[in-house]
């Protein structure tokens, strides 16, 4: 078996358990980006963001289909920010093709580590679902840090759906389980974004992005199941449990590599 053939095997497994991790509680970033990064160290790194976006966004839309069969999405209120994460998105892959994204590395484990003491703290947090409305003060709260996750999630990304979760938990009264479908609605409108622009200029690998959208395909449709059967006190355990491993291995990244 050859060495680009072993490469392609590692980065299609990486991006099965990116598409589960993703469909519960977002961050498959940190785990199918890394890899494309580490397996093809000698493409562009706009290529392999680029590539990223195209196979995550088939994943996402699965589990957005998957969790709309079982848990009800206020798709009309969603509509407004979706709008606000895609122009944002668009404007942060923009920016991606003329700045390094590393730049954002050390703060990617100093956000999740402040979303992971916030949910720790609030040991109800997320528990129960008592949507709030999409107006008010809570609601330009909230606006704002989806804008801001948004442009965010079209420079770099990883940690974007963690964030979008708690956005909702937070601000919108959503449990885990509904900020999770909830979130995924707005992971689709930033990648379809940021992948119009980096494809609109030849930046995608489309045959590693299409092996890899099959496997992140698959791996969200086993999230989805796990995160529905376990309700929201599992969602809320693995959202624990990951959100601790991405800050173990982002600060790697950032601060001993």
């Amino acid at each position: 078996m050859s060495e680009i053939s072993i490469d392609l095997i590692l980065v299609l497994i990486a991006a099965f358990g990116a598409g589960l991790i993703d469909a519960m509680v977002g961050g498959g970033g940190l785990v199918q980006l890394p890899a494309l990064f580490a397996f093809y160290p000698n493409v562009a790194p706009p290529v392999l963001l680029g590539t990223n976006k195209f196979a995550g966004i088939f994943g996402t839309a699965s589990a957005v289909w998957r969790y709309a069969q079982r848990v009800a999405i206020p798709w009309r209120a969603l509509m407004p920010l979706a709008l606000y994460v895609l122009l944002a998105s668009v404007g942060g892959a923009v920016l991606a093709t003329r700045v390094a994204p590393e730049v954002f590395r050390p703060l990617v484990p100093i956000m999740l580590a402040a979303v992971l003491v916030y949910t720790v703290w609030h040991k109800n947090l997320g528990a129960g679902h008592a949507p709030r409305a999409f107006s008010g003060q809570h609601h330009l709260v909230g606006a704002l840090a989806v804008t801001a996750i948004g442009f965010y999630d079209g420079f770099f990304g990883p940690g974007t759906g963690s964030l979008l979760m708690l956005v909702f938990v937070r601000c919108y009264g959503f449990d885990f389980l509904h900020a999770a479908a909830s979130a995924r609605v707005l992971n689709v409108a930033a990648n379809g974004a940021a992948l119009f622009y980096f494809a609109s200029r030849g930046f995608v690998l489309w045959y590693i992005g299409a092996a890899m959208a099959f496997c992140n395909i698959a791996g969200a449709i086993a999230g989805t199941r796990l995160a529905l059967r376990g309700g929201s006190a599992l969602v809320r355990k693995v959202f624990i449990g990951v959100v601790s491993l991405l800050i173990v291995r982002t600060a790697w990244v950032a601060f001993a590599e």
